[in-house]
């Protein structure tokens, strides 16, 4: 299974919501990187991301964007294959 990274906040709903999906897809482990505590880590979430909100949500080295883009792509049914490195 692929490594996943997330940029989230403490109070943050799409994040929640965002990690549920992906535990239920067989993620044990979730890298989260708490932009709200580390100023730094929010600088460098918009540098490579082009984005402001969270969560911001890597698989691997692909940026897959926020919960609602990591819904649609599990709608279309991209998540499993992509989290397996397929």
């Amino acid at each position: 299974m692929q490594a996943v990274k997330m940029f989230t906040t403490a109070v943050c709903p799409y994040c929640t919501r965002a990690k549920q999906l992906l535990q239920s897809k067989g993620v044990e482990h979730i890298e989260e990187i708490r932009i709200d505590t580390d100023p730094a880590q929010r600088s460098h979430m918009v540098q490579i991301t082009g984005r402001r909100t969270v969560p911001q949500i890597f698989i691997g080295a692909t940026h897959v964007g926020g919960c609602d883009d990591l819904m649609a792509l599990d709608a279309q049914g991209g998540l499993q294959s992509l989290l397996q490195g397929l």
